[in-house]
């Protein structure tokens, strides 16, 4: 297992899993998927060195964005002293390999070496089943709430029950 940097010639093959994703979302939560992401929104995250691969036998078996701000999901508990997980998109081949804990190690020593005390994550729509995995990965469920401004959010934050998840760093 290797978790790197993704490149722009990794782009068409995480838009392959972000339609996947959405696809299993579709059949398993009907009523919030992913809206269709903007090719400019994933190649400047590729850009920024924000969006990440996990290689298992040099396949991509999953892929996920951070950034370092989000004020609009976090509101007033936004800071710079966290890093923000988003869009955490698996191959199907490798579905079950517990990737969420991966990323976790991951990001935790990620945002060691950059001086954070946070790894942040939220998700859509009340789901019991992904709010145990979360916990069970590492992450502390903070609540759910509605967003009170989404007008710069993808559309499936708008009217959204949104799930927020924290792992403080010591």
């Amino acid at each position: 297992m290797l978790i790197t940097n993704s490149t722009r010639n990794d782009i068409p093959e995480i838009f392959r899993l972000y339609k996947l994703a959405t696809d299993f979302q579709k059949v398993k939560f009907p009523e919030n998927q992913w809206p269709e992401f903007s090719h400019e929104l994933v190649v400047t995250e590729v850009d920024d060195n924000r969006q990440f691969k996990l290689l298992i036998n040099g396949e991509i078996a999953c892929v996920w964005a951070i950034t370092f701000r989000d004020p609009q999901i976090w509101e007033e508990k936004d800071n710079e002293f966290s890093i923000y997980i988003h869009r955490i998109a698996t191959n199907p081949n490798f579905r079950g390999g517990n990737f969420v804990a991966k990323i976790l190690d991951w990001a935790t020593d990620f945002a060691k070496a950059t001086d954070k005390k946070f790894i942040r994550m939220d998700t859509c729509g009340k789901n019991d089943g992904l709010i145990g995995h979360y916990t069970k990965s590492g992450f502390e469920f903070l609540g759910i709430r509605k967003l009170k401004n989404t007008s710069d959010l993808p559309v499936h934050y708008h009217n959204a029950d949104v799930c927020f998840f924290e792992k403080k760093l010591r």
